[in-house]
């Protein structure tokens, strides 16, 4: 795949922008973001960047990922870039798009004088937690109740959307760390031998169910179970799934409460767990 990722120009690459949110969510047409928002956030600080295909379509390639973000505000009154949107094409994905289209953004953001990008997510969503943690360095310490109220989306119907807010410090010492690489030789099973607790050890099954009794929250460091193929949870049994996500906000509310932050998702043997450490700050890196 020959792929240029650059800003988002013309008109018609605004309108595929458009198609693109159709065909990587399943958005009903009152939830696409249109071309002229896109456009008028993307001339007043905002950021609208394309990644292109060369080898696909006329001249300039085929859009085959996006990401959208504008200026915005934090409660304490800082200037920071509000990440809203990173699609990839279905026919595309897991090839290490989104993490570039990250880098890109990263990159602009920082020419703009700014040092925090923020977005939200679905913390039952391992594989995205893997890129925003692992790969880019983000952390978190705010959980949001059903954010976005009943969703109308393909992938998001019937469940409260509950939502991470990760902080992306790109100019930080964490980040700059994550993306050399140097979280590649932390594991799960070297964190459990080294004796930091997992708060909810999840009942057998196929899939598995949530814990019936959690551990204290409290220590250095801790660890989180989430389903590792939650959107398969959701096809199957809906009942379930829900009682993940309630399971699974209670422990973090908690944590978030007592000044925890979530610095990394692992995934080892077919289980996903969150990494939660005490009173962390981004200049520092004590899961290397």
């Amino acid at each position: 795949m020959n792929t240029e990722i650059r800003p988002i120009q013309a008109h018609q690459e605004y309108r595929a922008v458009e198609q693109l949110q159709r065909e990587v969510w399943g958005l009903e047409e009152v939830e696409v973001v249109p071309d002229h928002l896109l456009l008028t956030a993307h001339k007043n600080g905002g950021l609208v960047l394309g990644a292109f295909d060369a080898s696909l379509g006329g001249e300039g390639g085929q859009l085959i990922g996006f990401v959208f973000g504008f200026v915005g505000l934090s409660s304490d009154g800082g200037v920071k870039h509000c990440s809203h949107m990173t699609g990839v094409a279905p026919d595309c994905q897991n090839q290490n798009l989104g993490y570039h289209l990250k880098l890109a953004q990263r990159e602009h953001v920082l020419a703009q004088g700014l040092d925090r990008i923020t977005w939200t997510f679905d913390p039952l969503e391992s594989r995205n937690a893997s890129l925003n943690f692992r790969k880019l360095g983000a952390t978190c310490q705010t959980y949001l109740r059903d954010l976005y109220g009943s969703m109308r989306d393909a992938l998001n119907t019937a469940l409260p959307s509950d939502r991470f807010q990760v902080d992306w410090h790109i100019a930080s010492t964490h980040v700059a760390d994550r993306l050399r690489g140097k979280w590649k030789g932390l594991r799960l099973s070297s964190l459990k031998a080294e004796g930091v607790p997992l708060l909810n050890h999840p009942l057998p099954g196929d899939p598995p169910r949530p814990a019936e009794v959690t551990l204290p929250i409290q220590g250095a460091r801790l660890l989180i179970h989430i389903p590792a193929y939650f959107q398969a949870i959701k096809n199957i049994d809906l009942q379930l799934a829900r009682a993940w996500r309630l399971h699974t906000r209670s422990l973090f509310e908690a944590a978030f409460a007592k000044s925890y932050v979530v610095t990394d998702l692992l995934f080892e043997d077919g289980q996903s767990c969150y990494l939660l450490e005490k009173d962390w700050t981004p200049d520092e890196d004590r899961t290397r």
